[in-house]
């Protein structure tokens, strides 16, 4: 009887141990979407929204850029807009940090949700994430940006589905290239680009397709990009 004792109190121990692990990982999991509500809409990208605290913010979809419709218009910047607007005012949703907090604007950079994902794939992404949803419907191309690349696969797969579709602004001119809004965290010069055999190239300056590269995402050094999964081009 003697020698159970310590028996019974390691295995208490592990069990406690056990218990705070898995309320641990619930709670970091709870944590990765912040609720808030939508109180207005700046543009196809820009919303603010009020937090479960009181406090009001400036929010920027990262990963994807809709056409200007503020300071300047852009073919299909009205759309964009309004489409958000619909999609979004006065609706709960779930902000997601991929890396970075702010953008030089003092904006929030986060993903939004419509509903938290069960999990990360394709389909959970499709339905219940606005910032691909954007993509998808064609009122946005890609704009990803280290270090803030998390969603990029999915979103250049979603980019090239819309062109193909020619759906909302590339029905206007499939091959459109527009000016960026780049955000500030975006401080590299190497063009990462995805092929349309799904092949993963990035160019450096003075390299032969340097300049008409049109980037689905930017790096800062060479081994960001070889990190990524992107090859140097050949030319």
């Amino acid at each position: 009887m003697i020698m159970k004792k310590p028996v019974i109190i390691v295995k208490s121990i592990l069990l406690i141990l056990t218990v705070v692990v898995f309320s641990g990982c619930s709670g970091d999991s709870n944590n990765a979407y912040k609720q808030a509500e939508v109180v207005r809409v700046v543009d196809g990208d820009t919303v603010v929204v009020s937090l479960n605290n009181g406090e009001t913010e400036k929010v920027r979809l990262i990963g994807i850029n809709t056409p200007e419709s503020t300071t300047r218009h852009q073919p299909y910047g009205e759309e964009a807009s309004k489409y958000t607007k619909v999609q979004l005012t006065g609706k709960t949703i779930y902000l997601e940090k991929d890396v970075s907090e702010r953008d030089r604007y003092d904006r929030l950079l986060r993903i939004i949700w419509t509903e938290k994902p069960a999990s990360i794939n394709d389909e959970e992404i499709r339905n219940k994430m606005f910032n691909a949803k954007l993509v998808i419907e064609g009122y946005a191309r890609v704009a990803t940006y280290p270090p803030d690349v998390k969603y990029v696969d999915y979103f250049n797969k979603y980019d090239r589905e819309a062109r193909k579709s020619n759906r909302g602004l590339w029905a206007i001119d499939p091959n459109q290239d527009s000016e960026e809004k780049q955000p500030s965290t975006a401080t590299g010069k190497i063009k990462g680009n995805i092929n349309s055999d799904g092949e993963k190239i990035y160019h450096v300056p003075g390299g032969a397709y340097y300049e008409r590269t049109e980037p689905e995402v930017w790096f800062e050094t060479e081994k960001d990009a070889l990190e990524a999964g992107f090859r140097r081009s050949k030319r």
